[in-house]
């Protein structure tokens, strides 16, 4: 035996040798164990990551978000309060920032992460740049822009790589 036991099914994001897996299964429907246990699958190449969250989940998320962030600054002692604009827990820090319109972008990072600020700024300046520009985008609605998820992917992959956001480093 490898010495290598799979009880808890690997979650969607996560891949063996970039081949993405689904519970204990790869995507073409192969027992993750067989490519463990294959020889020839060495050196093997293990991928732990996040599952995609869907339309609804980020739904409930910004509406939940934008409750606390309307209600946070409707009892916060300090005179014409922002809202939020971070908060921490044990596990994650949410980070946010407001447009002068009232559009609010947030990330949610580990403790590690630090100028999330500056990142901040950037997505607004992507929204700007693709999103607002875009004639065909109608404001209030899911963003549907190829261009803006293009880079994006670009940030949020050098931010990942570099596991800190610098602002020079990124086009």
């Amino acid at each position: 035996s490898s010495g290598i036991n799979a009880e808890w099914p690997l979650r969607p994001g996560m891949s063996i040798n970039k081949a993405p897996v689904n519970g204990t299964f790869t995507r073409s429907g192969q027992p993750i164990m067989e490519v463990v246990n294959d020889p020839k699958a060495y050196p093997l190449t293990v991928s732990f990551g996040r599952g995609k969250i869907g339309a609804n989940e980020k739904l409930m998320l910004a509406s939940t978000f934008h409750s606390l962030y309307a209600i946070s600054s409707k009892i916060s002692p300090v005179e014409k309060s922002s809202g939020i604009r971070m908060m921490e827990t044990d596990e994650f820090v949410l980070h946010c920032f407001q447009t002068i319109t009232g559009v609010k972008f947030f990330i949610i990072v580990d403790h590690k992460q630090t100028a999330c600020e500056p990142l901040l700024h950037r997505i607004y300046q992507l929204y700007t740049d693709y999103v607002l520009k875009n004639p065909f985008y109608l404001i209030d609605m899911p963003i549907r822009c190829e261009l803006f998820d293009q880079n994006m992917k670009k940030i949020i992959d050098q931010v990942e790589r570099a596991n800190v956001y610098n602002s020079a480093t990124l086009s």
